[in-house]
This record gives structure tokens, C-alpha cells and sequence, in this order.
């Protein structure tokens, strides 16, 4: 394979002209709204040694590599490394949490091995390839996040990746527009329990989530021989056992290993609904010979970033940040967390939830309706959607409007929620909160 050759003599590829590392492979990849066949001879003046075209044209001289279709190439590349990387690789896909997970699970994991793991939201058909494309001798395990919203995507994520072991965090409404349907989300999600069963050993599952075991029984896992772990250790009879302990703000936990080992954790989440994430990494982390120690460790250690379930204390509020994405569940999941967290002075900011089609309308109602449940006396809501349901409270069109009021009406001395899709962009309040 000639362009694995290559790779081998020039390790790092970059999709990006004007970031190109000395020595790298540049992959001209199309984008909605350009051609990287037109910026490949910037990116070797820029430092590439290569440029991975696939438009005859631009093919001018040795330097470039001509291929039938660039993204196809990167794709092959990828899964052609990691078959000759003898690293275990274990593939994480969910509705919610499968971020917090993998950076959980990796924290744990790296008390012992050298481990890859995916880096901020690297889990499409582009970033799974890159991420796999790091995969070096010295590393023992690869956790490799997969995300979806369509039907095939993680079948296809799982021929690239190859897992050895799968996680599926949960199932619920998310990118409906593209799954149809719950149905159809837990018929993508499942595509990874698919891939396991025929290629791969096993996976790790929450005992207590009945559409995941349902899921896994419909590709003959038995439930006797499957890893698993559950919340409410007093219920379940899982091989780690997990009880809240206390989330005021920060989620502690008592766990059990085998019904032998017990130990406390005090983790730095912000969210019950983190519990089962927790559970997760625990799971993992012994499965793969990790002392009760140093799985501690690894899980108080971790510290979550971009805007997820973070707490922060400003010189007027003190927030609390889940602004890097929202579906129904995980906004119905934070909004009952902050009603339960022992705090005053409540303010919810909401921003609207997307890629939920035609039940958009309800799902966006249903979310109001809770808030009227719990009786929030401040709350602003933010997106086309929210304006369009039937409530009582402030709102606005677009997060730039919101800004402009809040320059005019600051908030002082709150305790604040701030959640809402990525593409909400929410994040532009936090200056002025």
C-alpha cells in the first residue's frame, strides 16, 4: 500500500493548510461550501510534505498523491493502521455522556497504560480516522468515541475503528430529524452492539438501562457473561455497584467491586446523572487490572472542560455550564439536577434543543412545562423554538438579543443554569454573567 508507506515515514496528517506540522500529509478533504484540492500546493509551501488529492488537475508533481476520493483514502488509511497497532481498542457511542465517559475511562486507564484517546468531539466519519491515524506501538488501548445522527454512521464508524469492546452510555431523544424516531435512535446506537457480536469480545453495560439490555439481548449477549455495572446498589445486583452519596454541588459516590470491594469517591461532576458515567470508568478500569486506588485516582482527578456540567463562580454568579450541547433527555436530566441542588436563587438560561424535526414543537413545550412544575421564578429561554411553545416567560430569538438585554439588566448573586445546543452558542453570555 503505497500511501501507507508514506504514512509510515511522514506519521502526522492534517486537514487543515494553514496548520501543517513539518513533514506531514496533507488530506484535501471537500467541505459543504469549499474543494481542498484548491488549498493542497498552499499546504506543502506551509510545511506538508504530501497532499492527498482527487482531482487530476491539482496533481502537478511528485509531492501530490492522486486518489479516487480523498475522504475514502484517509478512511482506509486509518483502518489499515490500527490493524497493524496492536493496541485493544474500545469503542463508546450514546445518546448523552459519552464525552464525560471517555474522558473518565481514560483517566482511569492511564494510571497503568500508555493509552489514545479521542480528543474534544473528534467522533465522525473524519475524526475517528484522524484519531486512529495517532495510534502508535507504545500504546496498549484506544478509546475511540463514536457519535451519529443518522442511520449506518456507526456501522461504518465501527469498520473504520474495528473495536474490540463496546460501551453504549444510554439511548434517548436526540437528532430525531435523522433518526426518526426513538426506535430509530436506538437502532443506530445498536449498530456498535451489532459490530461486537460479530467481531469483537464483549461489551460493558448499565444493568439497570432496559433498552440496553433489551439491545444486547437482540444480538445474543448473555446477560450472565457481560460486564455490567448499575446506580442504586441497594436494587441492582451488578458486578459494580454504585449509591449517591451526596451532589451538593459535586456528585459523591459509594461503589462496590464484586460485592468485595468497597470504596468512596468524590469526584469534581456537577450532575447526578453523571453517576452512571462514573460507573462505567469503574467498570472498565478493573476490567482491565486497575487497583481500586488508582482508579480513585483517576476518577477525583478529572476535571470536566468545555462546557460541560462546569461550575464556576464569577464575581456576580456563581454558574453552572452544560452549554456544549442538549437533547430532551440530558436537558430534562440537568434541569431536575439544578431543582435538586442546595442553592438559592435559581436562574435557568435555556437555549433551544436541535435536529428534533417534527417534534421539535413538543418537545420544547415539554421542557417549559417542566420548568412551570418546579416553579423557577426566573428564566430565560433562548431559539426559534422556545419562542414558538406556549409559556409565559422571557425570551428571546437569537443569544446575541439576550446579551443585549443582560448589558441593560445584570444578574447578580445567582445560581445559573446555562444549557442549550451547541450550535446555540451560549457560551458568548458567560462574560457578562
Amino acid at each position: 500500500m503505497e500511501l501507507y508507506n508514506i504514512f509510515k515515514q511522514h506519521s502526522v496528517v492534517c486537514t487543515d493548510s494553514r496548520n501543517c506540522p513539518e513533514g506531514s500529509i496533507f488530506f484535501a478533504l471537500h467541505g459543504a461550501n469549499f474543494n481542498a484540492n484548491t488549498f493542497a500546493l498552499t499546504a506543502l509551501k506551509n510545511g506538508c510534505a504530501f497532499a492527498v488529492v482527487d482531482e487530476v488537475e491539482y496533481a502537478v508533481d511528485e509531492r501530490f498523491i492522486l486518489v479516487d476520493n480523498v475522504l475514502k483514502s484517509l478512511q482506509d488509511l486509518a483502518s489499515y493502521h490500527r490493524k497493524q497497532m496492536n493496541a485493544t481498542v474500545i469503542g463508546i457511542t450514546g445518546t448523552n455522556g459519552k464525552t464525560t465517559t471517555k474522558e473518565l475511562m481514560a483517566s482511569v486507564l492511564m494510571q497503568k497504560y500508555d493509552i489514545l484517546f479521542t480528543q474534544g468531539n473528534l467522533n465522525n466519519h473524519i475524526g475517528v480516522p484522524l484519531t486512529l491515524l495517532r495510534l502508535r506501538p507504545e500504546h496498549k488501548i484506544a478509546i475511540i468515541e463514536m457519535g451519529a445522527n443518522h442511520q449506518g454512521e456507526i456501522k461504518a464508524l465501527c469498520e473504520i475503528a474495528q473495536p474490540d469492546y463496546g460501551l453504549i452510555t444510554n439511548v434517548g431523544k436526540a437528532h430525531l430529524e435523522g433518526f426518526g424516531s426513538f426506535e430509530g435512535v436506538k437502532n443506530a446506537k445498536a449498530e456498535l452492539y451489532a459490530y461486537i457480536s460479530l467481531h469483537g469480545k464483549n461489551i460493558f453495560i448499565d444493568k439497570n438501562n432496559p433498552n440496553l439490555v433489551g439491545m444486547a439481548q437482540k444480538f445474543g449477549f448473555d446477560l450472565r457473561k457481560i460486564q455490567n455495572y448499575c446506580i442504586n446498589a441497594d436494587l441492582c445486583d451488578g458486578y459494580v455497584k454504585g449509591k449517591i452519596t451526596a451532589s451538593s454541588p459535586y456528585l459523591q459516590m459509594e461503589c462496590m467491586i464484586d460485592k468485595f470491594d468497597s470504596f468512596r469517591l468524590n469526584t469534581q461532576l456537577v450532575g447526578t446523572y453523571n453517576a452512571e458515567n462514573v460507573l462505567a470508568a469503574v467498570l472498565v478500569g478493573d476490567y482491565f487490572g486497575i487497583s481500586m486506588d488508582k482508579i480513585r485516582r483517576g476518577i477525583e482527578t478529572y476535571f470536566p472542560q468545555n462546557n460541560r456540567s462546569q461550575l464556576t463562580q464569577t464575581e456576580h454568579n456563581k454558574l453552572l455550564i452544560d452549554a456544549y450541547n442538549a437533547n430532551p433527555s440530558s436537558m430534562r436530566a440537568a434541569i431536575q439536577n439544578f431543582k435538586n441542588a442546595d442553592s438559592e436563587n435559581k436562574t435557568l438560561i435555556l437555549g433551544d434543543m436541535f435536529e428534533l424535526g417534527d417534534q421539535s414543537f413538543d418537545e420544547h413545550q415539554q421542557i417549559v412545562d417542566l420548568i412551570e412544575s418546579y416553579h423557577f421564578d426566573s428564566v430565560y429561554l433562548v431559539g426559534k423554538y422556545f419562542g414558538q411553545v406556549n409559556h409565559s416567560y422571557v425570551s428571546f430569538e437569537t443569544t446575541e438579543e439576550l446579551i443585549q438585554f443582560l448589558k441593560g439588566n445584570p444578574i447578580h448573586d445567582r445560581f445559573i443554569l446555562v444549557k442549550g445546543s451547541r450550535g446555540m452558542k451560549l457560551e458568548n453570555i458567560l462574560p457578562i454573567l
